[in-house]
């Protein structure tokens, strides 16, 4: 079973990294150039970090990721790898006297160590089929590791006498999954004694069960976690197959006794999504983020703390006396849901070492930012202020290391202070984009039809001159629930339809987190409703400006993005120029029964269509408004594209070329709902631009 959450650079080669002398303009050969920062880890007590940086080389459509560190008042970084292949997953030794990573150098992928300098790399596991993560207990007498583990019969072993048969044999749903059919082999949770730096062979804590931990297609480390004394292991898993998988939500937290290999379920009364359980620092709480409503994956992401024990209520128990004047024994648990009054969601979460406050992420105005809360008082308190995401943190005393994006920063580290000051720690893209003049965002208020503010990104060209005409775009979101925030896209990147020439008019419709949940939630059921009506509100209200030619638009837009274009195909009022559409919804009825997780569909439509009392949304599906099309549309989708399958783009194309509309189907065979190989990219980026300048220039 592959694993789509590890880094892309597991698997690449080796790349030459080249530097721009004299760029001025924002290309997307320059674009995967620039090196791309992720995996923050501060050493123990502090001083100095290490983190990943994925680089690529179009030229050999490769890329390699290595490994730095950065000390306290550094002036550079310290490449600490320099492998063939990728390293990842890199974490101090809980006593910060070694570095862990792993690294397929020797073949599959295994468990690395290095000194703190990147000195004496050593190959410390040697597990059948390598492993996809580890983990090392606090105490250090322990890793866990993740690996994949076949449970059932295929075609071969099935029919072992037909060597050369290549088919697969399925009996039940979830049989293929974002991007992977099922490969019979589910991911399980392993434990192997540390042995002073040499693990061996681990236990399987999840022996025959059929399902993963950590959730497929993009769980990762996060989803497990150590007790400090190294007793528990808490993980995450959806303990469903099938059919039942497809259609439900309840993932829950188990919580595994290593002494007694007893597993307890965490979570077991809540119907929906629980993921990332975090210990506090002195082993008493636990929490984790959880969703309440049952199949609706966008719902708000809850504080869910439970009090593992309490020291007060124990000295009771044990005064307590049972049969032959044993002690009781009680299991205590308080659960609490520390967000019930904050209207906005939470993850990545971290104790402070008292273990009094939980700092987490959240999201609030189209930017993601720090928070606090008292878990005595429940008092909240944002940190972090700025118009950027911050994607992840860590504590150094008072001070904050986050790393954060804007629409003109790619991914870099900065130190955060109480005070509200940044600074800058590192710069790996700088000489990549020192002669590169980059588009700035505006941030507007737009009035909606209802009467409601919407916020709305315009990013302006380069050299903006008000006195000219620009063409604009209209920029759908997918998700549905996935904000316009500050984010660097590799794809969808704001700063190359800027550097193209063209104002980007990016809204926060309906239907996008960090807005409150009445306007997260409201889109499900309502996709041709009012989210629309949002995306004409943005548009116009912007195409109302003298610097912007409003015969000169076009909408574009990926997944729920690639369905509102559809959707505006039919129902524009002829506001439109051009449409590119990718990996789009085009057919309700079609995609009900290609998709995979059920579950969505099921909310987000209101259930079947042949349910006795049809589902209202189904009315909405872009297929209904295609004798409305009247506009060049290019459309693009992805061939292991399971979410949404590409039979839907080539329905919308189809369409398109029997009523003689200049359309253009541009098609990946080994993408899936993403464009991820850089060539592909580059092509991808090239044929974009050329569609939208043959109709808007």
């Amino acid at each position: 079973m592959r694993r789509t959450y590890l880094f892309l650079g597991v698997f690449l080669m080796a790349v030459t990294i080249q530097t721009v002398s004299a760029q001025e303009k924002f290309t997307a050969e320059l674009m995967w150039r620039l090196g791309r920062v992720s995996d923050v880890q501060l050493a123990p007590g502090g001083g100095s970090f290490i983190y990943g940086v994925t680089w690529y080389d179009a030229a050999t459509n490769k890329g390699n990721r290595d490994i730095y560190r950065l000390d306290r008042n550094a002036e550079s970084p310290r490449k600490l790898t320099d492998f063939s292949g990728s390293e990842f997953n890199a974490v101090w030794r809980p006593d910060g006297k070694k570095i862990g990573f792993l690294s397929a150098e020797s073949g599959s992928v295994q468990l690395w160590e290095m000194g703190p300098n990147g000195e004496n790399k050593e190959r410390i596991t040697n597990i059948d089929g390598g492993i996809n993560g580890f983990s090392y207990s606090p105490d250090m007498k322990n890793i866990a590791y993740i690996k994949d583990v076949k449970l059932e019969k295929d075609v071969h072993d099935l029919y072992p006498d037909l060597p050369l048969a290549d088919a697969l044999i399925y009996d039940d749903l979830m049989y293929r999954h974002w991007d992977n059919w099922h490969d019979y082999a589910y991911s399980h949770i392993f434990i192997a004694p540390y042995n002073d730096g040499k693990p061996g062979e681990g236990t399987d804590i999840m022996p025959g069960e059929p399902w993963d931990s950590p959730l497929m297609p993009s769980g990762g480390m996060e989803q497990l976690t150590w007790s400090p004394d190294g007793r528990y292991l808490a993980y995450t898993c959806k303990k469903l197959k099938g059919r039942d998988y497809a259609v439900s939500t309840n993932s829950d937290i188990y919580l595994y006794d290593l002494g007694s290999g007893k597993t307890e379920n965490l979570s077991e009364g809540n119907p929906g999504y629980d993921q990332d359980p975090v210990f506090s620092p002195d082993g008493s709480r636990i929490v984790w983020r959880s969703m309440q409503t049952p199949g609706f994956e966008a719902d708000k992401d809850r504080i869910m703390l439970c009090e593992l024990r309490n020291p007060a209520v124990e000295k009771t128990i044990k005064s307590v006396k049972g049969k032959n004047n044993k002690p009781l024994e009680i299991t205590y648990r308080i659960f609490s849901d520390l967000s019930e009054e904050f209207d906005q969601s939470a993850s990545s979460f971290t104790f402070s070492a008292d273990s009094r406050y939980i700092y987490f992420i959240s999201g609030i105005q189209a930017t993601y930012q720090v928070y606090r809360i008292d878990t005595e008082t429940r008092q909240i308190s944002q940190l972090t202020r700025g118009d950027h995401d911050i994607q992840s943190y860590a504590i150094e005393g008072s001070d904050l290391i986050i790393t954060k994006t804007r629409h003109d920063l790619p991914a870099e580290v900065f130190r955060y202070t109480p005070q509200g000051n940044e600074e800058q720690l590192t710069f790996t893209n700088r000489s990549l984009l020192k002669n590169v003049k980059l588009a700035k965002s505006e941030k507007r208020w737009i009035t909606t039809t209802d009467g409601k503010q919407m916020l709305v990104w315009v990013i302006l060209p380069p050299d903006f001159d008000p006195a000219r005409k620009y063409p604009a775009l209209l920029y759908c979101q997918g998700g549905p629930q996935s904000a316009v925030s500050q984010f660097f896209s590799y794809r969808w990147n704001f700063q190359m339809m800027a550097a193209n020439g063209y104002v980007v008019v990016a809204p926060n419709r309906r239907g996008l987190p960090t807005f409150g949940q009445e306007w997260n939630d409201q889109i499900s059921g309502d996709y041709g409703g009012q989210n629309m009506l949002d995306y004409l509100s943005a548009i116009d209200a912007v195409a109302a400006e003298p610097w912007v030619d409003e015969t000169r638009l076009g909408a574009v837009g990926a997944s729920y993005g690639g369905f509102s274009v559809y959707w505006l195909a039919g129902n524009h009022n002829k506001r439109f120029k051009t449409f590119i559409s990718h990996c789009g919804i085009f057919n309700f009825e079609s995609m009900y029964l290609e998709t995979e997780e059920m579950f969505f569909v099921n909310y987000d439509y209101g259930g079947a269509f042949w349910e006795k009392t049809r589902p209202r949304s189904y009315d909405f599906s872009p297929h209904n408004f295609v004798g409305n099309w009247d506009t060049p549309m290019l459309v693009v989708h992805g061939g292991y594209d399971f979410r949404i399958p590409y039979t839907q783009g080539m329905q919308a194309f189809n369409a398109n070329q029997l009523q003689g509309i200049p359309s253009r189907f541009l098609f990946f065979p080994n993408e899936t709902h993403f464009v991820l190989k850089p060539q592909n990219s580059i092509l991808w980026q090239r044929e974009f631009f050329k569609w939208l300048d043959a109709y808007l220039k």
